[in-house]
């Protein structure tokens, strides 16, 4: 009889024993790659208007408890980074976009060879010889924010106290 029980503890703890040095379930880059976005990348994206006007850049993400971002913290104004304040903003209203901003002003300048509509920046080169790039699936283009200059600049700045 004793014997019965030893034999059943010993196979239990032997069942428990694989258990525990079984692999952690992991998930392929084919699982991943188009589905989601690097946060690295999506920090430093520079933020447009509705009108293709930069507002500003994504300076920080805040997420809740549990993982779920609920805001972007903005960096509005300046020159450079210099003169510049942040500006906390709901993640919900972020918009992102994985094409390019469409320019649609014309330069005067002598290297320009883009036109009204055209989806390279000034100065860049066009015909066949210059593709636009593929779209990068680990992160987006940029980030479309509905508002203006001076709205942002005119909300509330954001500090990271510890206040």
């Amino acid at each position: 009889m004793l014997a019965k029980y030893v034999t059943t503890g010993v196979v239990g703890s032997l069942l428990l024993a694989t258990a525990a040095f079984a692999e952690p379930p992991t998930i392929s880059q084919s699982q991943l790659q188009g589905s989601t976005w690097r946060i690295s990348k999506v920090v430093g994206l520079s933020v447009y208007n509705d009108k293709n006007e930069n507002v500003g850049s994504i300076n920080e993400l805040l997420i809740d408890k549990s993982g779920n971002i609920k805001a972007a913290v903005l960096s509005v104004g300046g020159f450079l980074g210099i003169g510049s304040h942040y500006v906390a903003v709901p993640y919900d209203q972020i918009n992102f976009s994985n094409e390019p901003i469409v320019y649609t002003s014309t330069s005067s300048n002598a290297g320009d060879t883009g036109s009204a509509g055209s989806t390279r920046p000034p100065g860049s080169t066009t015909g066949s010889a210059a593709p636009l790039a593929k779209p990068n699936p680990w992160y987006p283009d940029h980030a479309v924010f509905n508002t203006t200059k001076d709205e942002l600049k005119g909300m509330p700045e954001f500090t990271f106290s510890n206040e």
